[in-house]
């Protein structure tokens, strides 16, 4: 353009290095963002973090290229803040359709595909979601190089200021989704507030410019409707009656109720988190078969029994084990404060139970001296299975701190009959460091309970306290355990600190789930039709 139509705003520096600056900022609030977006869907695991950045950078490539086509050919900073405001209306319109559109994806897909469905629909969402309004901040960097070298004598330290510029908004904006917006007001909003931002930017380049700019005016109605219907934060929009829904720092959270139960669950599609009875009774879960464990540790005999839970939730296994037995000490690890300040609010969690807020293995490795006569592990949690806590040298530091004739039981889910499967190495982990290593499956479920320990007599420790049970329920509950564990024949799959593909084991492990699902309906609509389907939900 002509230095007579040239915006005044381009003679200031400060200002296109601010452009870069927020440009960077909201990439990497829009990464964030997608991450929080996607996990109540399909988990937080390294494998949906994968395809988040790797969506992103085809679409900042894309973009870096094209930017600078355009910028030579067509060297308009109209056409850039134009193409600002349309990543800004782009992104402020994820909270109001995104949710809509990855069940939409997952729809489709449940019934089409048969293997890596979660890749495949995270990876689909990401595309659809994500990759426009970034390819679009992608142009940034080029067009900006193009109206701020005056020179070659100085274009070196002009792109340098850029790229610094772009660089040190990246940074801010990992931090402040983070640890500010997303705590505090949620993922929705904080993807209306950069995309305000981006908008805010492109207004104020147009009116220095006394420039009437169509998309401004559009970008402005659009942002205002966007903030009207996605500001909200429900990401299970098709329930009305949740009790409380919202997030931290790790986790969506949602809890709900019924006369019976309490029920909190961290993703929308998989798995409950923790349960508590509001008649006070037994599980009706795996937190019952994983009350052998104290049997098998000697309950009934020691005066004081030592358990600390690993991955303590709400603290269900908690108050079972201090509902039944009056002769424990429970204390819990949690690594999400949101989720035990809930455990007080709305799962009665004994006020004398003492929760850490930590990593399990921190925690074990910062206790150096502590022993317990129980480990619960159940830090495995729907699809996501953290490897630290997974690997022979997390199950060794278990057993390290346990006394001599104590029990770790973990909670495996995910338990399916295919050969090499994740439960399969976790178990042959665990053997390769417990001499006894005992399962049972939970019925109607796929969660398996695992009890090792180095005391060749536990399952007699399991008898003798069964027989010593009075609670006519336990009891019966007991000898179910006792009646179906079986002893665990090890294989060689072992998970280290150094290899522990235990996303790639997950996700095999989901999609055999999901296709044995799904096998059932495909059956009941080849069978009886449509009708015969619809009644199924």
């Amino acid at each position: 353009m002509s230095d007579s139509k040239r915006n005044p705003i381009l003679d200031n520096k400060i200002y296109l290095y601010m452009t870069e600056f927020f440009a960077g900022m909201s990439v990497m609030a829009v990464e964030l963002g997608a991450s929080r977006l996607l996990a109540p869907y399909f988990s937080s695991s390294q494998i949906v973090w994968t395809i988040i950045i790797g969506t992103i950078m085809i679409a900042m490539a894309l973009g870096n290229i094209m930017g600078g086509r355009w910028a030579d050919k067509n060297p308009n900073p109209d056409k850039l803040y134009g193409r600002i405001i349309i990543a800004a209306i782009w992104i402020a319109l994820i909270p109001v359709v995104g949710k809509y559109i990855i069940l939409g994806i997952s729809a489709l897909l449940v019934f089409t595909v048969s293997t890596n469905f979660l890749v495949i629909a995270a990876f689909a969402a990401c595309m659809v979601i994500f990759v426009f309004p970034l390819f679009l901040l992608g142009t940034v960097t080029p067009s900006l190089v193009k109206y701020t070298v005056d020179s070659l004598d100085d274009s070196g330290k002009v792109v340098g200021y850029l790229n610094a510029s772009n660089t040190i908004g990246s940074i801010i904006g990992t931090f402040v989704p983070t640890f500010i917006s997303i705590p505090a007001v949620g993922t929705s909003i904080t993807f209306l507030i950069f995309a305000g931002i981006l908008m805010a930017l492109s207004i104020v380049y147009f009116i220095s410019g006394k420039t009437k700019s169509v998309k401004a005016v559009v970008g402005v109605i659009i942002l205002i409707i966007a903030c009207i219907f996605g500001h909200g934060n429900s990401f299970a929009f098709w329930q009305n009656d949740l009790t409380y829904e919202g997030e931290s720092i790790y986790n969506y959270l949602q809890v709900y109720e019924d006369d019976s139960k309490v029920v909190l669950s961290t993703n929308v599609l998989f798995g409950v988190q923790s349960v508590y009875r509001k008649e006070k009774t037994l599980t009706g879960m795996y937190y019952d078969y994983a009350m052998a464990a104290p049997y098998m540790a000697g309950v009934k005999e020691k005066d004081e029994l030592n358990i600390l839970i690993l991955g303590m939730g709400t603290g269900t296994y908690a108050t079972q084990c201090s509902r039944y037995f009056d002769n424990i000490a429970v204390e819990g690890v949690e690594i999400d404060q949101s989720i035990t300040d809930l455990a007080h609010e709305y799962f009665e969690l004994p006020e004398d139970v003492k929760v850490t807020t930590y990593d399990g293995r921190a925690f074990l490795q910062d206790s150096e001296d502590s022993k317990y006569d129980v480990i619960m592990v159940d830090a495995y949690q729907d699809i996501t299975i953290p490897f630290q806590m997974s690997s022979v040298e997390f199950f060794t530091l278990v057993r390290d701190h346990l006394n001599k004739d104590g029990v770790m039981v973990v909670n495996m889910n995910m338990k399916t009959d295919t050969e090499g499967g994740i439960n399969d190495y976790l178990a042959d982990t665990i053997s390769n460091v417990f001499s006894e290593v005992y399962t049972v499956d939970v019925k109607n479920n796929t969660n398996r309970e695992l009890f090792a320990s180095d005391n060749s007599d536990i399952l007699n420790q399991l008898s003798a306290g069964i027989n010593m049970e009075e609670d006519a329920d336990l009891k019966a509950m007991m000898e179910k355990v006792q009646e179906n564990i079986v002893k665990y024949e090890a294989g060689n799959l072992i998970l280290t600190d150094d290899k522990a593909p235990v996303e790639l084991l997950s996700m095999k492990a989901i999609d055999a789930l999901i296709r044995d699902e799904v096998d059932y309906y495909k059956n009941v609509y080849e069978e009886e039709g449509l009708e015969g389907l619809l009644e199924c939900f």
